[in-house]
């Protein structure tokens, strides 16, 4: 009853555990030798925790068995 949660499931290669604290820090990529990886400059997650924190949200991912899930929490609005 306090949040609104919106899924978002990619299909693919499994974020490792030791890397899930870290992925939303700026500038952190989980592997810096992947084809492409120089143009990316590890930006995009931490916008998106910038984000959810200016609406009072969150977001969580779990990422297991060739699943990413990222969740994000937005308050849900009673009057």
């Amino acid at each position: 009853d306090e949040y609104v949660a919106v899924e978002v499931t990619n299909t693919g290669q499994t974020i490792p555990p030791e890397h899930i604290g870290k992925i939303f820090d700026r500038f952190y990529r989980v592997n810096s030798a992947r084809q492409g990886s120089a143009k990316n400059m590890g930006f995009g997650l931490a916008i998106v925790r910038s984000i959810m924190a200016l609406h009072r949200g969150r977001v969580d991912v779990v990422s297991r068995a060739g699943l990413t899930t990222f969740t994000l929490y937005f308050p849900s609005v009673t009057e």
